[in-house]
C-alpha cells in the first residue's frame, strides 16, 4: 500500500549494495527536502522522543494528508523525507491504514538506526497517526 515515493525508495535501497550507500542517500533526500520556515518550529509541532530536534507541521487539505517537517540532524532530515514519501497525498483513511512499521521495515531501517534514531522515527510515526486520527 506504500505510494509511488515511498516504492522508488525502496527500490534505491535494494540496488545500494551497502548501508555506507544508504545511509548517504538518506542523508541526499533529507538535503532535497525543503526546510522548514523557522516560525513553524514551536513547541507544538516539536515531536518527543527524538534524539534530535525534529518538527513535523501537518498539512490536511479535504481528505489528504500532507506534511512538512525538518530536523537538526542530516539523518533525521532524510528520515523525515521517507516518512513524507510514505504518507504525502494519501487519503487520512489511507494514511489510517499504512503498516509505517513493515513499510519502514523493507528499508532495513531498524537493524541499521541506532536505538535512539528508531526511537525517534517511531516517534514520528506516532505523531502522524495521532494527527490523522485527530482529523
Amino acid at each position: 500500500m506504500a505510494s509511488p515515493a515511498f516504492e522508488d525508495i525502496a527500490e534505491t535501497f535494494e540496488f545500494l549494495d551497502d548501508w555506507e550507500d544508504r545511509y548517504r542517500h538518506v542523508i541526499d533526500l533529507g538535503r532535497a527536502m525543503p526546510p522548514l520556515e523557522d516560525a513553524f518550529k514551536t513547541p507544538a509541532l516539536k515531536v518527543q522522543g527524538c534524539a534530535s530536534q525534529v518538527w513535523l507541521r501537518p498539512l490536511i487539505a479535504g481528505d489528504r494528508f500532507d506534511f512538512q517537517g525538518d530536523s537538526d540532524a542530516m539523518i533525521v532530515r532524510g528520515l523525515i523525507a521517507i516518512l513524507h514519501a510514505l504518507y504525502a497525498g494519501l487519503t487520512l483513511a489511507e494514511v489510517r491504514a499504512v503498516d509505517a512499521p513493515a513499510e519502514l521495515a523493507r528499508l532495513g531501517l531498524n537493524d541499521h538506526l541506532s536505538a535512539q534514531r528508531s526511537n525517534g522515527l517511531r516517534a514520528m510515526v506516532e505523531r502522524i497517526r495521532l494527527v490523522v486520527s485527530a482529523a
